[in-house]
């Protein structure tokens, strides 16, 4: 899926999403702006569920945090009943904000400060996610002073390698995430972990990267982590009550680009657990899986008024837009891929190649690099799909930019979920004026 499921042309060729036109939310609510579906987003959450429930009952889905953490868009996937992992204390906060509750939260990070650990255990969080002997030294700490027994997983790195883009890749060798299983370092971390009084190990968590494709990568690193938890189970008596391979499926960006299919990708991993599980004599654990581009990703779209056009004779048309790198940096920072649509009106006429370019003040900020286009005049609507994860979530006030407004769309109506900032936002936190 690429476009919001709701996504249609109108009589007059304008984009409709959730039966409201692209032209009536740019007026009303400006431009960039960023439209999600909620039906979409329930659709998505009930799919990747059932998908798991189908071939392992006992299985958690906690939507990952990272990708956006819009308290509606959260309290939505809360009622279609995914829990929530976070990676900070401000995730955490507003994780809490939604109504999500704590049994529910697993927290993540390779580097949790002292206070993000005094708040996750306040606020009775379900799992802490370890990453390193650092935390576990710090959580020995707290635990000891607040006589507080808090569950754990460890992170494990099991070291498998993944098609995908170098900066989204997290269980290789050369990480910063996870302990590593193949140095011993991991090893050493279970035998630390267990000898905390008022640490209680629940199991193992890995992550391998983002936009990932190729389940066999799921089937290797489940059975990596199984055999690691046979070894522990061998030298220390302790069996997992959870495991989770964590998440990363991948979403298409462009026409005719597939993604992970969510049966395929639960039976790879189901699979491979109940195989490892039975071979090793190993309990089944419960299994946790952290989908959160495959959810919101494709239930978004951003929204931009074209604005300056700059023809460069045998080199390039520039079509500029009133957003960019500051609300979509992922372009620029790992040459992501985007394809566009015209929005207010129909596509007819010949197509020329383009270059979408952001209005920020850096030669990089192009967010669409080539693409085919019918001609473009200043005004008109661009509408950018699966724009909703990791877009917002990494946007900045570069140049003091305002960050964007988020509208949910729902069988004809629209509401404001988020309002765009202003520029008295942008001095608030300023002191001495």
């Amino acid at each position: 899926m690429l476009w919001p499921q709701t996504t249609e042309r109108d009589e007059s060729s304008v984009l409709r999403f959730g039966g409201v036109a692209a032209t009536e939310l740019a007026d009303r609510f400006g431009t960039p702006l960023y439209v999600f579906d909620e039906a979409t987003l329930r659709c998505r959450a009930r799919e990747i569920k059932h998908a798991y429930a189908r071939v392992y009952s006992r299985t958690r889905v906690l939507y990952a945090g990272k990708a956006l953490l819009s308290i509606p868009i959260v309290r939505i996937l809360h009622e279609e009943g995914l829990g929530l992992d976070v990676v900070s204390g401000g995730e955490l906060y507003a994780g809490l904000r939604a109504g999500v509750s704590p049994a529910a939260i697993t927290f993540h990070g390779n580097n949790k400060s002292e206070q993000e650990l005094r708040e996750a255990i306040a606020a009775g969080v379900g799992l802490i996610a370890v990453d390193n002997h650092f935390e576990l030294a710090t959580l020995a700490h707290l635990t000891a002073e607040l006589k507080t027994k808090v569950p754990v997983l460890l992170r494990l790195n099991p070291g498998v390698d993944v098609h995908t883009h170098d900066k989204i890749k997290t269980g290789v060798i050369d990480s910063k995430f996870g302990l590593p299983i193949w140095s011993g370092d991991a090893a050493l971390a279970v035998e630390r972990t267990l000898a905390i009084p008022d640490l209680e190990l629940v199991g193992y968590h890995a992550h391998l990267g983002s936009q990932l494709f190729d389940a066999d990568t799921m089937r290797v690193a489940m059975t990596v982590i199984v055999e690691f938890a046979a070894e522990m189970r061998d030298r220390h008596g302790f069996a997992p009550r959870e495991i989770s391979p964590g998440g990363g499926l991948g979403i298409a960006y462009g026409e005719g680009e597939a993604e992970a299919n969510f049966d395929a990708w639960a039976k790879a991993i189901a699979g491979s657990l109940i195989d490892a599980c039975q071979r090793h004599q190993l309990p089944l654990p419960e299994l946790a899986v952290e989908p959160g581009r495959t959810i919101v990703g494709p239930s978004a779209v951003a929204l931009y008024r074209v604005g300056a056009i700059k023809e460069i004779p045998g080199v390039r048309r520039y079509v500029s837009v009133d957003g960019g790198m500051a609300d979509n940096i992922r372009p620029t920072l790992y040459g992501a891929r985007y394809t566009a649509d015209l929005a207010n009106r129909a596509e007819s006429g010949p197509t020329a190649p383009v270059t979408i370019a952001g209005k920020y003040c850096e030669s990089g900020d192009l967010l669409i690099e080539r693409i085919e286009l019918p001609e473009l005049v200043p005004g008109d609507l661009l509408a950018v799909p699966a724009s909703g994860a990791y877009c917002l979530a990494m946007a900045s006030n570069y140049n003091h930019a305002l960050r964007p407004a988020i509208v949910l769309v729902n069988d004809g109506e629209a509401r404001l979920i988020r309002r765009r900032e202003t520029y008295e936002d942008l001095v608030a936190t300023e002191v001495n004026l």
